[in-house]
């Protein structure tokens, strides 16, 4: 999709802001760990509190699902859990392997509540320095890149949901991901009526089709 015309509006939109962009990196599909219980079903959540990041979207979700919300910074959310300031929170594998937090949080339930990506952005005042030759070559090596970035994330997120399975100190469990869209279909129906729902429509829309 992204690569696609509603890639191509945001291109535009990114444009206005001065930002020419040159991919779409995978920053992981995202799932709850606690160290409370498995969550299967949204009322699983309810009493809990789940640090998000300072994303108003991510906020709404989980406060609709049931949750309490809390935003700590990444660097502190390791200390955080272990001193329960928080009961869990929410990212892909890579993140949760690479910062070490299922020492803290020994349930991972894969809920899939949401997919992001990183823009990988250059400046357009350095952009329009460079000679058109020295502009393909970017964008070449650009996409490329992307696309080796992509493969190494789902690779890396593969293995680590296996190596946690593996683990008998963890306890991995799928959730019930139609009953996460069917309770959070309220925050989607918000952000659909903001300025910018028209886009965010579409592209859910594209999604599943």
């Amino acid at each position: 999709m992204l690569e696609g015309p509603l890639g191509g509006e945001l291109d535009q939109r990114f444009a206005k802001i001065g930002m020419v962009p040159l991919g779409w990196w995978d920053n992981g599909i995202r799932h709850i760990t606690n160290s409370k219980r498995p969550i299967v079903k949204p009322a699983d959540l309810k009493g809990l509190k789940i640090r998000t990041p300072p994303d108003p979207m991510t906020i709404d979700i989980f406060q609709a699902l049931g949750a309490g919300t809390e935003q700590i910074s990444f660097g502190e959310l390791y200390v955080a859990l272990q001193q329960g300031v928080v009961d869990g929170q929410e990212n892909p594998l890579v993140n949760i392997a690479s910062s070490k937090l299922f020492e803290v949080n020994r349930y991972i339930s894969l809920s899939a509540h949401k997919w992001e990506c990183s823009p990988f952005l250059m400046s357009q005042i350095t952009w329009m320095r460079l000679s058109p030759a020295d502009r393909d070559v970017i964008k070449a090596t650009a996409k490329e890149a992307g696309e080796l970035q992509r493969k190494l994330f789902l690779d890396a997120e593969t293995r680590f949901a296996n190596e946690f399975k593996a683990n008998a100190k963890l306890q991995v469990n799928e959730a019930d991901q139609a009953a996460f869209r069917e309770a959070s279909a309220k925050v989607y129906d918000t952000w659909k009526a903001k300025p910018f729902g028209d886009f965010v429509d579409r592209l859910a829309k594209s999604a599943q089709a």
